[in-house]
């Protein structure tokens, strides 16, 4: 699609396609369940959530050192810049190398480091938002908030919580998202996904959300989709990571047009790409049936981006010089 694109919600490690992943492990001397690439495609083929977890977990064991992550930004900013991006907000999980033995400064360099060459060679900006698993200990939340906010200054902008919103609520995330906050990171925990109104309500109040990566499920409730109008709070929608893993039954359910209707700002996203079979292009054209337009797209993420204000006025800038009537699905 033949327009400028701003992507603020990619976990990296889920943009790590096949080929790379092969060519990852080899480097690092880590067993794959395949030897080639087309056997690990197959591998990769989407079956349900626990497989996706697989794979997940299959990729994210295999990056071990900071060429690894830097390899990760790199690689995905290439891909992305083919489909449009200038601007991507990418998330990475630091306390799952580093549970493997992986110092944390080394996966922030490499993500860090990463960025910066992202943008030299492929002109594309990408920001950085570590995750915080909500099933680790809480300890790992304090360390990634550390590291984060000793590298803002090296293109991390904020950031998120992701896992199990049922298993784990947000309660005991509440001091850490308040000392990124004090330090000026942006707060985009994972919320109303698989659970409903309630879990994006506490991510508003108990983790000061900027924006609600997901919030899909916050049509069960009006007076949510209201106050979320009213706070110009947006959502970052996937659609095909919906489907894929069952949030949404189909393409005809999704509750993009009802968020859109309620006059909420909605990115359009890949979620992770390499592991649900899809790319920026692909997810535009889904959301574009759901009545996303591309020009409303690009002032929702520019809206919602945790940029400097330079980075924003230079998005706005190429926003505003676009000729929106120009682009086609």
């Amino acid at each position: 699609m033949s327009f400028p694109k701003i992507e603020l919600h990619v976990h990296l490690e889920g943009t790590v396609a096949p080929g790379t992943l092969l060519e990852i492990a080899r480097r690092n001397e880590v067993a794959l369940p395949a030897d080639s690439v087309e056997s690990l495609a197959a591998v990769y083929r989407f079956r349900d959530f626990a497989h996706f977890l697989d794979v997940w977990t299959l990729t994210t064991s295999a990056l071990r050192t900071e060429r690894d992550f830097r390899q990760v930004v790199v690689d995905y900013a290439a891909q992305a810049a083919a489909h449009g991006a200038i601007y991507i907000e990418g998330i990475f999980t630091p306390a799952e190398p580093a549970r493997r033995g992986v110092r944390w400064e080394e996966v922030f360099a490499g993500y860090c480091d990463g960025a910066q060459e992202a943008w030299e060679t492929h002109g594309v900006r990408v920001a950085l938002t570590p995750d915080i698993p909500r099933d680790h200990p809480i300890e790992d939340a304090e360390r990634t908030v550390g590291h984060a906010i000793a590298h803002a200054g090296r293109g991390v902008v904020g950031v998120g919580l992701g896992g199990s919103e049922s298993d784990f609520p947000p309660g005991p995330f509440g001091p850490v998202f308040a000392r990124a906050r004090e330090a000026g990171l942006g707060s985009v925990p994972h919320a109303g996904e698989a659970e409903g109104p309630e879990s994006i309500r506490a991510a508003l109040d108990v983790l000061g959300a900027d924006r609600i990566r997901h919030g899909i499920r916050a049509v069960e409730d009006a007076g949510l989709l209201a106050d979320l109008a009213d706070r110009g709070v947006v959502l970052d929608v996937c659609p095909t990571s919906n489907l894929r893993t069952g949030v949404v039954p189909d393409l005809a359910a999704h509750p993009l047009p009802v968020l859109l209707a309620s006059g909420i700002g909605c990115t359009v996203n890949t979620d992770d790409p390499a592991m649900f079979g899809t790319d920026l292009s692909a997810e535009h054209a889904m959301a574009r049936r759901l009545g996303a337009s591309p020009v409303a797209s690009y002032e929702a993420g520019l809206h919602g981006a945790l940029c400097d204000e330079a980075t924003r006025a230079d998005l706005r800038r190429i926003g505003a010089e676009f000729d929106w009537a120009t682009a086609t699905a």
